[in-house]
């Protein structure tokens, strides 16, 4: 087997058993959301982190809202090369999704929420 195969059997299987835990109610999310100033973006990205946490996470997560105006020293320590970037410090492992979260498809397979190509019923 390829390297990128193992690479993929190992990211899938981290998938599931984050989803597993989701489903069971196990897993604390402790999410922190890079912005810089209050910003069409900035809120987009925000209001859109809120509306899928609420409905995936039920009451199982906390965000926090780091500016990098007041805090620049962040980006930085926690390596933020671009805004918005969520990042998911927990469950582990750390992951980073870059952008306003408008993609709701692509946030819950950066969270690990789901499935690359995984169908989600509305």
């Amino acid at each position: 087997m390829s390297i990128e195969h193992e690479i993929l059997k190992t990211s899938r299987l981290k998938t599931r058993l984050v989803k597993q835990n989701v489903q069971q109610g196990d897993t604390k999310w402790d999410l922190n959301l890079y912005v810089v100033g209050k910003t069409s973006k900035a809120a987009t990205a925000i209001n859109n982190l809120a509306i899928i946490c609420e409905e995936q996470l039920k009451g199982r997560f906390q965000i926090t809202v780091i500016d990098l105006l007041k805090n620049p020293q962040s980006a930085h320590d926690d390596q933020i090369v671009a805004v918005p970037t969520l990042v998911r410090k927990l469950p582990l492992p750390e992951r980073n999704i870059i952008g306003d979260l408008s993609n709701r498809e692509r946030v819950l397979v950066g969270l690990g929420l789901k499935e690359p190509g995984e169908l989600t019923l509305a």
